[in-house]
């Protein structure tokens, strides 16, 4: 019989990979059906490529101040003015369905989840190098030079904090990266 569902976090730098990690490992057949990824919500501008309760759940200012006030996110952040956050309430459908539960959050966000669900899996995505992380970015043409820059910033300082995961998976290689992100779900099945 099959063990309580779970909740299987994956953090890491913009642009280190997790939404590409993410969508393939949920295509994978031993995943389909059995793990569903929470989406998150967020105050910015739907961009080009997404798709509103795929990629994001696109909410005003107003909604996003509310939910955060009558305590329905379980974590929420300010990243370069928009804020994103985490429905608890698709959370626990999620597992009251009994589906293992996927989120992708930022580092602080992850902070926050582990303190309310302290058995959440946590797994940081490195990217290969700065350098590598820089051209990522700057390739995937979404965010001015200054943002850029914060980011990288940002990236270091979240570099740092990655001891405190309970995994850690270096994206240099696509294919190795999901191997390893499919062995360490496997493993906590």
């Amino acid at each position: 019989m099959r063990k309580r569902p779970k909740i299987f976090i994956i953090s890491g730098p913009s642009g280190s990979g997790k939404t590409t990690l993410y969508k393939r490992l949920l295509k994978i057949s031993e995943f389909k059906g059995r793990t569903v990824k929470a989406v998150s919500l967020t105050t910015r501008p739907r961009r080009h490529n997404e798709k509103a309760g795929r990629d994001y759940e696109f909410v005003s200012r107003k909604e996003f101040s509310r939910l955060k006030k009558d305590k329905e996110l379980l974590e929420s952040q300010n990243v370069f003015g928009y804020f994103y956050g985490t429905s608890k309430r698709n959370v626990e459908a999620i597992l009251r369905d009994g589906k293992d539960c996927l989120l992708v959050v930022d580092v602080k966000g992850e902070r926050a989840i582990k303190k309310i669900f302290p058995k959440a899996i946590s797994i940081f995505i490195f990217p290969p190098t700065i350098s590598a992380l820089e051209c990522r970015l700057k390739n995937r043409s979404t965010e001015c030079k200054a943002d850029l820059k914060k980011r990288l910033l940002i990236a270091r300082e979240e570099i740092r904090q990655a001891g405190r995961f309970d995994y850690a998976i270096v994206n240099d290689h696509l294919k190795a990266a999901l191997k390893k992100l499919r062995e360490i779900m496997l493993l906590n099945y």
